[in-house]
This record gives C-alpha cells, sequence and structure tokens, in this order.
C-alpha cells in the first residue's frame, strides 16, 4: 500500500463534464427565451443591417414584387403631406402582402419601417427571426392579444421616428373575406404615439398566393392609399374616442377603399358617406353562400390547366 487515494477511471472526466449542482435552497431562475415575443430584433437596425436590408428591398424584393404582382399603386399622394412617423394600416390575405406594402412605400418610409408580425409563426425559430428582421425589418407581436412587451417595443421604435406597417386583422383570410380589426394594434398605437394611421387595401393579392397554397400564379395587383386618420372626439362625451372605436373606423376606411377597388371612386364616396359601404367581412351565411358573395378581385384561381374553380354550390 502506498497510502494513494485512489479513485475510480473516469472520475475526473466525469467531473468536468457533468453539469453542476445546483443549491436547493436557491430558487432556479426561468430559462431565458429567445423566439417568439422574446426576440430581440435590435440588431437588425443597427446601420449595417439597414444597409443591408435597403439593398434586399431595392434590388430583390421589389423586382421580384413587379414580376408576380405587377403593383399598380393608387393615392400615394396622400402621404405625401407626412413628415413624421405613421402606422401603416394593411387587410391581409397572403404572405406576399409585407413585401408588396414595403415595396410601395415612399422611399422615407420604405426605408425606416418595420412590420408587425405574428411572434407565433415568423418568430417561433432563431433562423426564421433572422430572416425576417434583416429582409423586411419584422419585429414579433403577439396577434391574439395584446402583449405589453411587443406593443412597448412598437411604441418605443415609433417614438424614435420609425413608422409601422401593421396587419390589423391578426392573420390571413381563409375564406377571402376581411377579418375584424383587433383594437389593441394600430389603434392603440396611434393614440398611445399621437401618430396617424394610414389604411391600405391591397386587391387581387389572394389569387397569387391564398392561405395555404404553395404555387404562385402571377397576377394583377392594385395598393390603394387612403387619407390619415387620427382619433375623433366622440360627440356625447367630449373625449377623445377610444382604441375600439377608432380601429372601427379604420376598419370602415379599408372597406371602403375596397370598394373603391371593386366600384369606383365616387360610386365608393357616396356609399361611404351614406354609411351603405358593403361589409368587409361577408354575409354571416354558410361557406358556399359567402364564396358566392366573394368579389371577383378575391377568389382563387384554378389550380391547373383545364381545372375548373368549385362551383359555390
Amino acid at each position: 500500500m502506498t497510502g494513494r487515494e485512489t479513485r475510480p477511471r473516469g472520475h475526473t472526466l466525469r467531473s468536468v463534464l457533468s453539469a453542476p449542482t445546483w443549491p436547493g435552497t436557491l430558487e432556479r431562475p426561468l430559462p431565458r427565451r429567445r423566439t417568439g415575443v422574446d426576440y430581440d430584433t435590435t440588431w437588425s437596425r443597427t446601420p449595417a443591417a439597414r444597409l443591408a436590408r435597403a439593398m434586399i428591398v431595392d434590388n430583390v424584393t421589389r423586382p421580384f414584387v413587379r414580376l408576380v404582382a405587377s403593383p399598380r399603386v393608387i393615392g400615394r399622394e396622400k402621404v405625401d403631406p407626412l413628415r413624421g412617423p405613421a402606422i401603416f394600416a394593411v387587410n391581409h390575405s397572403s404572405h406576399l402582402d409585407t413585401a408588396i406594402v414595403v415595396s410601395s412605400l415612399p422611399s422615407r418610409y420604405r426605408h425606416h419601417c418595420v412590420v408587425a408580425a405574428a411572434s407565433d409563426y415568423f418568430f417561433d425559430r432563431r433562423w426564421k427571426g433572422d430572416l425576417w428582421s434583416l429582409t423586411l425589418g419584422t419585429i414579433p407581436m403577439e396577434r391574439t392579444r395584446v402583449n405589453r412587451r411587443s406593443v412597448d417595443l412598437a411604441a418605443e421604435l415609433i417614438d424614435d421616428g420609425w413608422s409601422v406597417v401593421i396587419f390589423p386583422e391578426g392573420g390571413r383570410t381563409s375564406d377571402g373575406w376581411n377579418r375584424e380589426f383587433h383594437p389593441g394594434g394600430a389603434a392603440y398605437l396611434a393614440k398611445r404615439c399621437a401618430v396617424p394611421v394610414v389604411p391600405v387595401h391591397l386587391r387581387g393579392v389572394r389569387p397569387i398566393l391564398p392561405k395555404g397554397g404553395s404555387r404562385l400564379r402571377p397576377g394583377d395587383v392594385e395598393v390603394r392609399f387612403g387619407a390619415p386618420l387620427a382619433p375623433g372626439i366622440d360627440g356625447a362625451s367630449g373625449r377623445e374616442e377610444d382604441a375600439r372605436r377608432f380601429s372601427t373606423r379604420i376598419e370602415q376606411a379599408v372597406a371602403a377603399l375596397a370598394d373603391e377597388g371593386e366600384t369606383d371612386w365616387w360610386s365608393a364616396l357616396r356609399r361611404a358617406a351614406s354609411g351603405r359601404t358593403p361589409d368587409p367581412r361577408g354575409p354571416a351565411a354558410s361557406p358556399w353562400r359567402r364564396a358566392w358573395t366573394l368579389p371577383e378581385s378575391r377568389r382563387t384561381r384554378p389550380s391547373a390547366p383545364g381545372e375548373h374553380a368549385p362551383t359555390p354550390w
């Protein structure tokens, strides 16, 4: 016996590689999340990232949009008087909507805006967050409820001079008809940050790439800008209208732009003035009835040559 302590082989290696023990009397901290609403987009607004995004938008995104959508931009002169940041509230029917809207904005907004994107879809993986934050300047936003973290981020960016593109419906339409606008998005941010909301309507995007579709079918798209809106004064109480009422007014403005695209400017203006703008959410009826009454510009095309679209009956 040499008196030297003997240890099992590999004891030292296991000690190095094994996780350290945690004292039982201390509370473990929660693991830091890096996806969803917790994804940090700060890096995407650094000078280097902004330069890269400007190159991508002008030399890749815009040529691609012209190739597949041939957008016709109407009413952009209504945005010209604006000097500060703004919120662009857009109807949502396709994943192409973001690229089309950003490509159609005046350059001073196109290169200084962020896009509020669904945190559970565009930021559920780190690589997806990296990709969309770099190419389109997206920030994570909860679409089913108001999340303090995401709303505070959007508000801070607006205060710093950034504009925001937001889809108040919270998701793409599944049948071509619009969904209800959420008051916790564009309306709330506009009231909190005292900035105007520009209603925007996209016409003809859904037939190119509908929800659930995987094949692009090039077509013609109209991007229609409306007059900027601001919260009004409630005549009954004398107070500024709340976010829900203002959200309804934004939704009505987008609906009037849709009506203008389907008919003409004067007819749509008269119907809006008399409160007779067609309901953008469609009739409360069976799926076949809703499909039958859907405007032609929102209907999807046959999936293959010679294949007919299903009839509503």
